[in-house]
């Protein structure tokens, strides 16, 4: 009988503690502007009595106002979603006492979102209760992102069917993931041409050299600029033109793009094909 009565004392005290009304799994703590990251919420009606209405998994910024931090792209698990004064919301409807429900918020990083630290706050909302507001993880907001995959393709095109002049149109493409801002392609005339004009491209006097300036290009943009040249009478045979990139905001962790060419073929000085 004691031993039977000991384990009737033991019991209870390995019981499992009830989770909190609300919990959150952030991924990553550390994010850059324009950059995502996840929340995972999970909400849990502690009260054993009263069936929650119109729940709600809530999210707040301690320090500053979350919606003015970042935009929501996702909130599966949530039959709706929106923001209201400094909080972001997931409805997740009725909730019974002890059943828990999930939202899996996607937020992508506001390009202007000040800079440091944000407490994460939660709260599990109901119409007809509410349970208390929870801190959560630091979240921690820094520049822009830092790299950006930048590629340059040259196209040469005759302008004309018998001419010594030739079109080339530089195209930037930004893979990714950052925004790049300050790109400067300069493109190595070949033997024999001269820069004839451009709206968008410029070429510093007495070189063979064409700077094209894009101001910014944001991640899965692209952008293009032209310039025109001619061949001199001495030109003759193959001409190979080349552009690379010489600057840019942000590094680039793919070198093998950064450079393009184009060939053209100068039949006589005043005769070119490509």
């Amino acid at each position: 009988m004691a031993a039977v009565a000991a384990i009737m004392l033991v019991a209870p005290s390995s019981a499992l503690a009830a989770p909190p009304t609300s919990a959150v799994e952030v991924s990553p703590t550390t994010v850059q502007r324009g950059q995502t990251f996840t929340v995972k919420q999970t909400v849990y009606n502690a009260d054993a009595t009263s069936t929650i209405e119109g729940g709600k998994a809530t999210l707040y910024g301690k320090e500053s106002s979350l919606p003015g931090i970042v935009d929501l792209v996702s909130c599966p698990g949530a039959f709706a979603c929106d923001m209201l004064g400094g909080s972001i919301r997931g409805g997740v409807g009725t909730v019974t006492p002890g059943q828990s429900k999930t939202v899996l918020f996607t937020f992508r990083v506001k390009d202007d979102a000040p800079l440091g630290n944000v407490t994460l706050q939660h709260q599990f909302v109901g119409d007809n209760y509410s349970f208390e507001i929870l801190d959560g993880p630091v979240l921690t907001v820094t520049g822009a992102q830092s790299a950006a995959d930048l590629g340059v393709t040259l196209t040469a095109s005759p302008r004309g069917i018998l001419t010594s002049a030739v079109e080339y149109t530089v195209k930037v493409t930004n893979s990714g993931p950052g925004t790049a801002s300050g790109i400067r392609v300069a493109s190595t005339l070949g033997n024999g041409l001269r820069f004839t004009g451009s709206s968008t491209c410029s070429n510093p006097s007495g070189t063979k050299v064409v700077n094209c300036d894009i101001s910014s290009l944001a991640s899965g943009t692209s952008a293009t600029a032209k310039f025109s040249v001619a061949a001199g009478l001495l030109a003759l045979g193959p001409v190979k033109t080349t552009a690379k990139f010489t600057q840019s905001s942000v590094a680039d962790p793919n070198a093998a793009n950064n450079t393009a060419s184009s060939t053209c073929t100068a039949i006589t000085g005043l005769l070119l094909t490509c």
